[in-house]
């Protein structure tokens, strides 16, 4: 059988085929698809609804538990406060580099652009942002309501996934708080999260059936054409991507180390599965997986981590990108900015990473910063077209990120299992039924199972 990491590159590039042909038989997305496009919309789509399905359950249950795992592992609290500093120090020379780019080549000069009539534009603050946190009941549920046509009204519920990560983050506090007695509590989550990884990694199962639907649909509704004048500035962002995750990335790892040759090999199935679905709390099973069997990161500290490293370690969403296009559209409206404009780039992008949550897409920290900076907030519109084209890029550096951080930690806490990040890799990543005693009978692996030990060994 074809191991997966082949699968999901024939779904892409099967896809892109089929988003040529899509393409050749003509046909308008919007107004008129035509049954090819159609076809590859429905599929893609649906992946995307499984996933996001499985979004809120995951959220809830791996906050609580990475919260009380932190309950078994040695000098807890040095270790997130070590996590928090590795995400935002990365992130701050994620930013540096998105607005040397922009400053550099300047993306947004002269390109002749007009305002789509359609966008009306948005406010935002950071205010605004700090009420969004505050939950407005127990789920994070809010309901919208509109007029339809022949129907009548139509509701349409959506989870606030910051609110429900503040409610969850609550209960782990909690419940790590009142101790023995929340054990059958915890006990129950922990397995609700099994349960639901499980079902996760079915869904994951068809990723590249997903591929092949959402990489065609994107052929064809926004194809080369469609960037158009924005080229410049989508080159430019895969170049600061790339600078990041190909040079910044290789180079910490490096120097704390860890072997280069073997982090690109090991997080590669974190990073492909994240380009496609777009999504870090999508992939973020598969990022723990690789976190734990690729790199060796003691699971006790990984299921910490990783869903933290979900909703709030974000360098492609809520650094380069945020960065470098606050600073086209400042140049596109002809707006000079100072160096203190360019330090609020860098305060709200390390400070505000948050805000992007791990879900699809990066509008509301691009909001977050224009209006931060005073600058027009229709400028959110320029680059709306093209969004789904460099979320791709910027999802996959997000999970390469999110389990780097945890390997690096590991290391210099003397807790990595360096056997198994050394290992030679398994022909097909993806094996979501081995036991830990078949897994440590890989080749120079050893058993995830040792995690708790190596966590209770932790240097004082």
């Amino acid at each position: 059988m074809t191991n997966f990491g082949v699968q999901i590159l024939l779904g892409l590039v099967i896809g892109v085929g089929l988003g040529f042909v899509a393409l050749g038989i003509g046909g308008d997305a919007e107004k008129n698809p035509n049954w090819l496009m159609t076809t590859l919309d429905t599929i893609g789509t649906s992946y995307v609804s499984l996933l996001k399905a499985a979004v809120v359950p995951l959220v809830v249950t791996a906050v609580i538990s990475s919260i009380a795992n932190l309950s078994e592992v040695t000098n807890a609290a040095r270790l997130a406060v070590k996590t928090l500093l590795w995400f935002a120090g990365t992130a701050l020379i994620a930013v540096v580099i998105g607005i040397l780019l922009g400053v550099i080549f300047r993306p947004g000069a002269n390109t002749g652009l007009s305002m789509p009539e359609s966008y009306a534009g948005t406010t935002g603050s950071w205010l605004a942002f700090v009420q969004s946190i505050i939950p407005e009941n127990f789920l994070g549920l809010t309901v919208k309501t509109k007029d339809a046509t022949e129907s009548g009204l139509t509701s349409t519920p959506n989870f606030n996934v910051l609110q429900i990560l503040v409610i969850s983050g609550a209960i782990g506090i909690a419940a790590l708080k009142v101790g023995k007695a929340a054990e059958p509590f915890l006990s129950f989550i922990r397995s609700a999260l099994t349960i639901i990884q499980k079902v996760l990694w079915w869904i994951i199962r068809l990723a590249p059936l997903g591929t092949m639907g959402l990489i065609g649909s994107a052929v064809f509704t926004y194809g080369w054409t469609t960037m158009g004048s924005l080229l410049k500035f989508v080159v430019l962002l895969y170049v600061g991507l790339a600078i990041v995750g190909f040079v910044v990335y290789p180079l910490l790892a490096k120097a704390n180390g860890l072997s280069v040759k073997q982090f690109f090999s090991g997080v590669w199935p974190a990073a492909q599965i994240g380009f496609v679905s777009r999504s870090s709390i999508g992939t973020m099973p598969v990022t723990q997986r690789v976190t734990e069997r690729n790199f060796g990161v003691p699971r006790a500290y990984a299921s910490f981590a990783v869903p933290f490293g979900s909703t709030t370690k974000m360098d492609g969403c809520a650094a380069v990108y945020p960065a470098l296009a606050a600073i086209f559209v400042a140049q596109f409206y002809g707006i000079e900015m100072h160096l203190a404009q360019y330090l609020l780039i860098v305060v709200v992008s390390v400070l505000g990473s948050a805000a992007t949550a791990g879900t699809t897409g990066a509008t509301v920290m691009l909001t977050l910063t224009l209006s931060t900076l005073g600058l027009p907030l229709d400028g959110v519109g320029l680059l709306l077209a093209i969004d789904p084209i460099i979320d791709m890029g910027r999802t996959a550096l997000n999970v390469t990120g999110q389990a780097l951080i945890p390997a690096i930690i590991s290391r210099r806490e003397g807790i990595l299992d360096e056997s198994l990040y050394n290992a030679p890799r398994s022909s097909d990543w993806f094996e979501s039924d081995l036991s830990a005693e078949d897994y440590a009978a890989r080749p120079g692996a050893e058993a995830t199972a040792r995690a708790p030990h190596l966590a209770s060994s932790a240097r004082d």
